[in-house]
């Protein structure tokens, strides 16, 4: 149980993370919207579309960890912004190979990046509140990583709607911890009038 101390720390932890998880939740929205409309029409946007993807991950995650102590306190973080960045160019890389070699990519970074998305939210489990539903979030994209790869085996006719449904599932989980972490300050607020 935190202390009278801990208290205002972890409601201020709380309440970035909340806003954290609806921006990371906003844009997977926006960004599966783009890649099932003007994504498939235009491979140009597709492309880039891939491209940027794990770079936001990459920005998402340095943002977090400064508000948190900084890169050195936040290891499993510090990790992840090194893996979305060299996976950025990966994607860019394998752009030009083939969309076999695209979904290999990101099939390996899922995997990479949901053990660390995993790592983050157990450190975080006894500071933070709604850790459960990132920690749900970090094994199924490992999971969905190792999908990936196994299907990138086979003949791949598109990347995107792939890709998408993975983002969309990312963003259910952003959005439900943020909730979570929302109503429990309420119900934490009403307990205590």
């Amino acid at each position: 149980m935190p202390t009278i101390d801990e208290k205002p720390a972890r409601s201020a932890q709380d309440r970035w993370l909340a806003t954290y998880y609806i921006s990371r939740a906003a844009f997977s929205v926006v960004w599966v919207a783009f890649a099932l409309t003007l994504g498939q029409s235009n491979a140009a946007l597709g492309a880039i579309l891939l491209v940027i993807y794990p770079l936001w991950d990459a920005a998402a995650n340095y943002v977090d960890a400064t508000r948190n102590g900084g890169l050195l306190q936040n290891n499993t973080q510090a990790i992840n912004v090194f893996v979305s960045l060299v996976t950025t160019l990966a994607v860019f890389i394998a752009l030009q190979a083939g969309l076999n070699a695209v979904l290999t990519v990101f099939g390996a970074w899922a995997i990479l990046s949901g053990l660390l998305q995993l790592g983050t939210a157990i450190r975080r489990w006894k500071s933070s509140g709604a850790q459960w539903a990132m920690i749900l979030s970090g094994g199924q994209s490992a999971l969905a990583g190792a999908f990936f790869v196994v299907q990138a085996q086979q003949p791949v006719p598109a990347v995107l709607p792939v890709v998408a449904g993975y983002a969309a599932f990312g963003a259910i989980y952003f959005l439900v911890s943020a909730l979570s972490l929302l109503i429990g300050k309420h119900l934490g607020r009403r307990t205590r009038s």
